[in-house]
């Protein structure tokens, strides 16, 4: 019988593949999306159809983190479209993956799986301090300390599979791994039809990455 896992699932590429890996691995998956009212909701929709492919149950839990703002993706704030600068950029959302894992870690330790994927990345990716290294390790270190489970013996591990990747390497996965890339949605700032902007962080850095791969990008930019 396959062990159970949680991935958090945003609807990008890089939850995307870290997903398929997960279910590489021989996870049966329980894939999470936090509908935190982002300016890209369509990301949500992006990940149903993912989760259609990959996971075994999908839950989709509503946390609006507008009540917070402090990001372009919650607040009133424009985007940026000048490129990938230096610094931490408006769009980091305060705590976000923070947040996100805890909550991952509740679902995982009331379903019994002791195993949570995310597909943080701390290459090619936005400055983002949740997004590093030390960050997972500290995080598991927490998971372990502050669970009934964990201090019973029963010890968590957080997979971030994709944390020593390029946006290229990424991309080769998703074409390893036979996962449809389109399903998968990046921008911060789509178009109301849900078409990529294509001058965003996030959409410069998945174009970058399927360019450098030598793959054939499958995304619709304005």
């Amino acid at each position: 019988m396959s062990k159970g896992a949680i991935v958090l699932l945003s609807g990008g590429l890089d939850s995307m593949v870290c997903a398929g890996l997960a279910r590489e691995a021989g996870f049966a998956l329980t894939a999470l999306t936090i509908d935190y009212s982002q300016r890209h909701r369509v990301e949500v929709q992006a990940a149903r159809a993912i989760a259609a492919e990959l996971a075994d149950r999908h839950i989709v839990l509503p946390l609006d983190l507008r009540a917070f703002g402090g990001s372009a993706l919650t607040d009133d704030i424009d985007v940026p479209k000048h490129g990938v600068g230096p610094g931490i950029p408006v769009t980091y959302v305060p705590a976000r993956n923070t947040i996100f894992l805890s909550l991952a870690l509740g679902l995982a330790e009331a379903s019994g799986g002791r195993d949570v994927f995310i597909g943080v990345n701390a290459l090619d990716y936005s400055g983002y301090p949740d997004c590093r290294p030390e960050f997972i390790a500290e995080f598991e270190r927490l998971a372990n300390l502050a669970t009934k489970a964990g201090v019973e013996g029963e010890p968590f591990t957080i997979h971030a599979p994709l944390l020593d990747m390029t946006k290229a390497d990424i991309a080769r996965e998703a074409e390893r791994l036979g996962l449809n890339a389109a399903l998968s949605h990046s921008c911060y700032d789509p178009l109301p039809d849900g078409t990529h902007c294509g001058r965003c962080d996030a959409c410069r850095l998945r174009a970058k990455g399927f360019a450098e791969a030598g793959l054939s990008d499958p995304t619709v930019y304005a």
